[in-house]
């Protein structure tokens, strides 16, 4: 008979009855009792005043009788924590039991009973386990240690489990090895700032090899641990990748995902053109196509992880589109995540297969799929240009279908591809204007809306089609009224004569009849628009609008580069880091995948030699924070800084309102401000600043001389000047976007100071007063080390010529591209903002020249991966004039050899940020196009190194 007959009883007095049947003689009703208290203890009821009895007996050979005791000790003894102690000398006789079944048994209970009261009494029983000769006993001790932790982790500490574990790792049984791992893990989790897992070389061959012979539980911990290692070059990356392969042919999809992410971490630091790199693509497809014929609940969390892969590297599964294909017994949440997946792989090769399965997908009768397909063949067309055509003529065929939800689907979708391909496909309008009547939802009403408005010139009848939609204003949702607010402004503005009723009536609605704060907001800046410049208002509301791109739904880099690192956990199902739903930031660590290469140099690096200090900076080169938006409108406009960074509370003002009046203060006094008067020399401090340290360069301010009007010619009295490069001014800020201000101007780099050079000038018809200048974060911390100076307002018509000194002690930002500054300027007028690219040489320092050794040291020390090639064409310089004219911009030449009739130029330069680069400039005598080899421990910075070598020699 089954053990379920102990579940059936509902006898009264049965506590009563148990008592006296534990206290028995005989060893089989003994048994017997205990399995009805566990039975009773399992459905829920409370048999803890048994405790007594049924400690004694744990007295017992009996292995079914002994587990099944301390079942009901782990159970209650949270609750009766005096009586538990009575087991104690239990435990630590069972965990000297010949039987290593036993002994393991008793460990694993001890860990399992949280009561502090005990745990000292297990430390001596368990430090024997931790040591026994039996692996089995061993594996259990070393999950009991992490147990423990938990419970006391001062206690662990203390009695030294920590090292014993470290040392299991070298046990010569895989199982312990592994246990090992996944106890030290668990702990190092909840103790992020605690180095336990010190992997080295030799720690993680042992894991290696464990990792062939032990469970595929086992092999899940090893997979995770080794994902949190760092290769220290691509010859380890490569060995561990060759080793853990096998594991992607494992039958547990864990253990394949578990090995996805480790390939997937580790071939970041692989280069691309080894051979290896290519193959190991190649066999990551098949494991990944594996699990997809797996139950479906498997499958989607296989495909959420996919979903991450393949916008990390869709070269993995570009030749495996048909795996995605839907099947029609699919659930509706593997067939919105197969499409999702077949979007992002669509490309030129296999556009018209996808094409076709989505039409096909469009005539399903599950409603969600086939919206979502209707939206597929829209982001199919956004995304290959060359099969826009047939996307359009896809939909058209769709909405002939008049299928309600079909025809709304499609007007969203060909809105956005309205917005990619201006003036291609409008001839399509007619037949979206005969589905007016039939749309019914909110967002394929307000894309109608938008069509009609955006095109109003081209449908005769636009003005009747939004009175239609005006009829039922207040009924409509918010994301309606305002896009009809918005395109009947644009009707009035293309045909003013007949649509001013309409265009009152919507501003009336919009403002007086509406409680809704962002409608009444919108209407009052139209309505003041419109009554106070309708030129402006024309500007502003008919703007040209930037294309959209492809893939809107893409992940940020950073965030795809962490949740790469948690591939095969609940993090890459939900596409969100653990940090945002684990509770408690306990055992978050925010994990990043490595550089393609070593980028921060080290404090040991030769480099760190000529200059003291530099090795501290290093890590701040050029952080990428999170959020790489950098947001003009959350400037900290402190007051620019001059001289050394200086302590935080003196910088910044906090964010001053960019609109109000709040950026004069900035100006300070004139009279005691910088003054660069003509013939006046530029004195540095001034009212609103902090006066520079002893460390300010002299030479910060505007250069010296007579006056702001012989910049370049700087003889008088300051000794020759390096003839730095400085490239012709440009127009940065056209005075169509900025109510008549035009803004040009160039970056030049003077005896150690950078100024940025400046032509304003007035094109309205009004003076133009109260200048000031604030950058955003970027990449080198570039900042104004003065304010901007413009002595007399600017009548119409007149050009002022500025040159604006700056340092390197803003804040620090990683912009894309590197070289990005964004700046905005305010006057009287209004505030404008403008991005433009500075040259990189204006940041060589003048101390840039390695020594030899040093510099072969260096060059031999940064890895290969990290070094780059350009080629510098249509030059007719020879070796010597090359050198001397780099010389002037602060690239040094160290040596230079000829080898095979060609000249070998060897050059250091240093960046402001300490960050050195070392060149190799191949000169062949008969060829104008050169060979520069860059190395630098910053890799992103090299191919602005070599735009600065190309604008430097070609002029």
């Amino acid at each position: 008979m089954t053990d379920s007959k102990y579940f059936t009883t509902t006898k009264k007095g049965e506590i009563f009855e148990l008592k006296a049947e534990l206290n028995s003689d005989k060893k089989e009703k003994k048994k017997e009792a205990v399995k009805k208290v566990i039975a009773s203890m399992t459905v829920g009821k409370d048999v803890s005043a048994l405790f007594p009895d049924v400690v004694n007996c744990m007295q017992t050979d009996n292995l079914e009788l002994k587990k099944l005791v301390y079942l009901y000790l782990m159970n209650y003894a949270k609750s009766q924590p005096d009586m538990a102690i009575m087991a104690v000398n239990t435990f630590v006789k069972d965990c000297e039991d010949p039987n290593p079944l036993i002994r393991a048994l008793a460990v694993r209970t001890m860990g399992c009973i949280r009561v502090d009261k005990i745990t000292e009494y297990l430390c001596e029983p368990l430090r024997k386990c931790l040591k026994d000769e039996d692996p089995y006993v061993r594996k259990t001790a070393a999950v009991c240690v992490a147990k423990l932790h938990d419970i006391n982790a001062q206690l662990v500490e203390d009695q030294g489990f920590l090292d014993t574990l470290k040392d299991l790792i070298s046990d010569s049984n895989p199982m312990v090895v592994a246990n090992a791992v996944a106890a030290l893990s668990e702990i190092a989790e909840s103790h992020p700032s605690s180095n336990l897992l010190d992997l080295n070389p030799q720690s993680i061959n042992k894991l290696l090899t464990a990792l062939n012979e032990c469970t595929e539980w086992g092999q899940i911990f090893i997979l995770d641990c080794l994902a949190n290692y760092m290769p220290k070059d691509d010859r380890e990356a490569q060995s561990i990748c060759e080793r853990v392969t096998p594991r992607l042919s494992h039958a547990n999809s864990a253990v394949v995902l578990s090995a996805v992410k480790v390939l997937m971490k580790f071939m970041e630091m692989l280069s691309k053109d080894l051979d290896y790199y290519g193959t190991l693509l190649k066999k990551l497809a098949p494991p990944l196509v594996t699990l997809l014929s797996a139950e479906p609940e498997l499958q989607y969390v296989a495909l959420r992880n996919i979903n991450l892969i393949v916008q990390k590297r869709p070269e993995i599964l570009k030749h495996e589109m048909k795996v995605f294909f839907v099947k029609y017994n699919d659930p509706i949440y593997v067939k919105l995540e197969k499409l999702d997946i077949m979007i992002r792989l669509a490309s030129q090769a296999n556009i018209a297969q996808v094409l076709a399965e989505l039409k096909e997908y469009a005539t399903e009768v599950d409603v969600d799929f086939v919206r979502k397909a209707v939206r597929a063949i829209g982001r199919c067309a956004i995304k290959v240009e060359q099969s826009a055509e047939r996307c359009v003529s896809t939909l058209l065929d769709l909405i002939q279908t008049k299928v309600n939800y079909v025809v709304q689907e499609a007007i969203v979708v060909i809105k956005d591809i309205f917005r990619k391909y201006p003036n291609k496909y409008e001839s399509v309008i007619a037949t979206l204007c005969e589905n007016l009547d039939s749309l019914d939802e909110p967002e394929a009403r307000a894309a109608m809306i938008w069509i009609v408005g955006e095109y109003a010139e081209r449908i005769d009848n636009a003005d009747e089609l939004l009175e239609s939609f005006l009829e039922g204003f207040h009924d409509e949702s918010t994301q309606v009224q305002l896009q009809l607010l918005t395109a009947i402004v644009k009707l009035f503005l293309k045909k003013p004569t007949e649509t001013q009723e309409l265009v009152q009536q919507v501003l009336s609605l919009a403002t007086q009849d509406s409680d809704n704060p962002d409608l009444r907001d919108r209407g009052y800046i139209y309505w003041r628009l419109l009554s106070t410049d309708p030129v402006a208002a024309k500007e502003v509301v008919l703007a040209e609008k930037p294309l959209i791109s492809e893939e809107t739904d893409l992940i940020e880099p950073t965030l795809l580069d962490e949740l790469i690192c948690y591939i095969g956990t609940l993090a890459s199902v939900y596409h969100k880091p653990p940090s945002a739903f684990v509770e408690g930031s306990r055992g978050v660590v925010h994990k990043s995948l490595p550089p393609r290469t070593g980028s921060s140099e080290s404090a040991e690096s030769p480099e760190a030699a000529p200059s003291a200090g530099q090795a501290a900076e290093q890590p701040a080169v050029i952080p990428a924070q999170g959020d790489l938006l950098g947001d003009l409108l959350n400037l900290d406009l402190g007051p620019p800084v001059s001289g050394p960074p200086l302590a935080a509370s003196s910088v910044q003002m906090g964010a001053v309102d960019l609109l109000g009046g709040g950026l004069d203060s900035l100006m300070g006094d004139e009279s005691e401000g910088l003054r660069s008067d003509v013939g006046g020399s530029p004195a540095m401090g001034g009212s609103g600043f902090t006066a520079p340290g002893p460390a300010a360069p002299a030479a910060m301010g505007a250069p010296l001389g007579s006056g702001l009007g012989d910049l370049f010619d700087l003889t008088g009295g300051v000794g020759t000047l390096s003839g730095s490069y400085v490239a012709p001014k440009t127009v940065w800020l056209p005075a169509m976007k900025a109510k008549g201000l035009e803004i040009s101007g160039t970056f030049s780099r003077q005896v150690g100071s950078i100024s940025m050079d400046l032509v304003l000038t007035n094109k309205a018809l009004q003076v133009m007063s109260d200048f000031a200048i604030q950058f955003n974060r970027n990449s080198f911390g570039l900042a104004p080390a003065a304010p901007l100076q413009v002595h007399a307002p600017l009548a119409p018509n007149q050009s002022v010529e500025i040159s604006l000194p700056l340092n390197t002690v803003g804040s620090v930002m990683k912009m894309d591209p590197l070289n990005n500054l964004q700046v905005a300027v305010k006057n009287n007028i209004d505030v404008f903002y403008f991005s433009t690219l500075y040259p990189l040489h204006i940041l060589f320092v003048e101390d840039g020249k390695m020594e030899r050794q040093m510099f072969l040291a260096t060059w031999k020390d940064i890895p290969n991966e990290n070094e780059a090639q350009f080629q510098i064409k249509d030059c007719s310089l020879n070796a010597d004039a090359v050198s001397s004219k780099l010389q002037g911009s602060n690239i040094f030449t160290i040596a230079k050899r000829n080898v095979e009739g060609q000249d070998m130029l060897y050059q250091s330069l240093k960046l402001t940020n300490g960050i050195w680069v070392l060149a190799e400039l191949r000169i062949q005598p008969s060829n104008p196009s050169f060979t520069l080899s860059l190395k630098c421990r910053a890799p992103e910075v090299s191919q602005y190194v070599y735009q600065a070598y190309d604008a430097i020699l070609k002029n």
